[in-house]
């Protein structure tokens, strides 16, 4: 199949390149079952640039290829937050939340770590870069704790969820659990991460109860 030219944005509506546009998405399996890190196909021109940010079929299809069933996003969520802050490992227990996340400015450290007891990788954790620059967005599935570190700020970030908040559901993990030992890149010259009053009370990873 011919490649459109990266200097011709407009042609990508074309209603004859449709089977083009479902590969405007590269999916890459993580080592963790289930994380899935998007990659957009971007097309400049002197103009700017375009880029494809969601397509249902193509989330659906990369689930599915993945091994996973198919879900409905039905909430999107949008933080900003400065350089050293850091949230997190936040996770739904009843309601567990997958999450699509992508950042539209500045750059963070994006951990997700498996809180799945029948898993192989249970207790395990990934993290990666999303950033303003890479334009690359994580799929984290329902049954992980997620948690971001602000390594250049302002970061905005963007995510959507397959279930809804549930105020009365959430849990977290400290973020410095010396059983899960996440090696945050930590600016040095900024001290201690900035947490909330929240994140600064969660509890290690063994004082939770999994089931």
């Amino acid at each position: 199949m011919e490649r459109l030219s990266s200097y011709d944005c407009d042609s990508c509506y074309n209603p004859s390149n449709y089977r083009f546009l479902c590969l405007l998405m590269k999916a890459q399996s993580l080592p963790l079952s289930g994380l899935i890190l998007f990659t957009p196909e971007i097309f400049s021109d002197t103009r700017g640039y375009f880029m494809e940010c969601f397509r249902a079929s193509g989330f659906e299809k990369a689930l599915m290829d993945s091994g996973q069933v198919a879900v409905t996003l039905v909430q999107e969520n949008h933080s900003c937050s400065g350089a050293g802050v850091l949230r997190g490992l936040h996770f739904q227990r009843q309601y567990p939340q997958g999450k699509l996340i992508r950042v539209i400015s500045g750059e963070i450290y994006d951990v997700a770590v498996d809180i799945r007891p029948q898993s192989p990788t249970f207790g395990l954790w990934h993290g990666l870069y999303l950033s303003a620059q890479n334009r690359c967005q994580l799929w984290i599935p329902p049954g992980f704790a997620h948690g971001f570190y602000v390594t250049k700020g302002p970061a905005e970030v963007i995510y959507k969820c397959s279930d809804y908040y549930q105020p009365g559901d959430e849990g977290a993990i400290a973020w410095n659990d010396a059983d899960l030992a996440i090696d945050w890149p930590l600016n040095i010259a900024q001290g201690e991460p900035l947490l909330s009053a929240k994140d600064r009370q969660a509890k290690p990873f063994c004082a939770q109860k999994w089931v």
